[in-house]
């Protein structure tokens, strides 16, 4: 059977692209909004930590029932109908009443689930022979969006007048664009039938050492990148900075995820082995954490930049690894469900466990402190899912 055109490939492409510019701009405006919205709503530390907990929440749950989605709906339908719900989530946060704060912030957590378990296994399917390329071209559209947002949604709120609220609303214009461009997708994204149950296919997966390190992986970076988009503003403004460097300073970190994105998958795509890149990633963050642990007054931008580079890197290490171990589109998709599933359920606790620090003890260091001891547990966790070899 012939093949997709290089044209359907290009148009497919850029509907990635597309798609996954859009799963990180409703979670990355949240952080530099963080004093408005306290101000305004009188909301604790720990509650406002829901606003990046609650779709890290979402993502633990959707992310393992998502194949029963794309068994009824396929692949391009299932996106399509997370590009609409990503834009009603991002829209009702623009309502002046805070259950609508916290529900669109859940409806936007439910699309961006579907979207990070989705976009491994299209690669899987579709780009296989260059998984390492097509993973550092989406994972840094994603780290993109999230840079774009971070250093916007202070400018959009003051500059523009638009308010904390219209800064968050205003996301689901792009939702609307993937949306109408993924339409197409609908008739060229052929169903394909599932060879083995869903329960069968996760009971499969439990019993595998490998689909747990792999998972553990995917959570233990994903609580350090959703910890440092929810209270890196909020620890430079305490330390005296302005709200509106602290917003571009969490943009400079997400940029540097960008180059991460771009640089790390596609150079580990090229290995049968990545535990090397692993423990480069581990060393390069210990020294982005403790500048800014003990150098709080000085190389700030150097800091945060080391630091976002590793998160745009781990990420889409992560991201490759569900790739690479899996053996197929089908196996790809149900351990990306796996390993979002539990790794967004572990990293769920991160913003809440480190504002709860802060809380606590009136100082940011006990909490860094605890992303020192998140580097070791995915330092071990990366080394094993690092290792040649795939799922059996």
């Amino acid at each position: 059977m012939k093949g997709p055109s290089r044209s359907a490939n290009i148009v497919l492409i850029a509907g990635i692209l597309l798609v996954a510019v859009n799963l990180r701009p409703a979670l990355a405006s949240v952080g530099p909004l963080i004093e408005d919205i306290r101000q305004t709503t009188g909301l604790s530390n720990s509650q406002l930590g829901l606003l990046t907990t609650l779709p890290l929440i979402a993502f633990g749950v959707i992310s393992t029932l998502t194949p029963l989605f794309t068994r009824r709906f396929g692949i391009g339908g299932t996106l399509l109908g997370a590009m609409a719900l990503l834009a009603l989530g991002a829209a009702m946060r623009a309502i002046a009443w805070l259950p609508a704060l916290y529900l669109g912030t859940l409806f936007v957590g439910v699309a961006i689930a579907f979207g990070n378990v989705l976009l491994p296994s299209l690669t899987k399917r579709n780009f296989a022979s260059n998984s390492g390329v097509i993973t550092s071209l989406y994972s840094s559209a994603m780290a993109l969006g999230a840079s774009l947002a971070a250093g916007i949604s202070v400018p959009l709120a003051n500059g523009l007048q638009l308010g904390w609220r219209g800064a968050l609303g205003i996301w689901a214009i792009p939702a609307v664009v993937a949306f109408v461009v993924w339409m197409p997708q609908l008739s060229r994204l052929t169903r394909s039938e599932p060879n083995r149950s869903f329960t069968k296919a996760m009971h499969h997966l439990g019993g595998s050492k490998l689909a747990w390190h792999v998972a553990l992986f995917m959570g233990l970076q994903s609580l350090t990148f959703y910890v440092v988009l929810a209270w890196l503003p909020a620890i430079l403004i305490n330390w005296g900075y302005d709200a509106t460097y602290s917003g571009w300073m969490l943009s400079l970190s997400q940029a540097m995820g960008i180059v991460g994105s771009m640089i790390i998958p596609t150079v580990a795509g090229r290995k049968a082995d990545q535990r090397g890149i692993v423990w480069f990633l581990a060393v390069v963050e210990t020294i982005g954490l403790a500048g800014l642990l003990m150098d709080p007054g000085g190389r700030i931008a150097l800091w945060v930049s080391l630091i976002g580079f590793v998160s745009g890197g781990s990420f889409g290490l992560a991201l490759l690894f569900i790739v690479l171990r899996a053996k197929d589109s089908e196996s790809a998709t149900e351990l990306s469900g796996m390993a979002q599933s539990i790794g967004y359920i572990l990293a769920a606790t991160g913003p809440t466990l480190f504002g709860g620090l802060f809380d606590l003890t009136g100082r940011w260091t006990y909490s860094l402190l605890f992303l020192f001891v998140i580097v070791v547990f995915k330092l071990w966790m990366g080394a094993k899912a690092g290792t040649p070899g795939t799922l059996h």
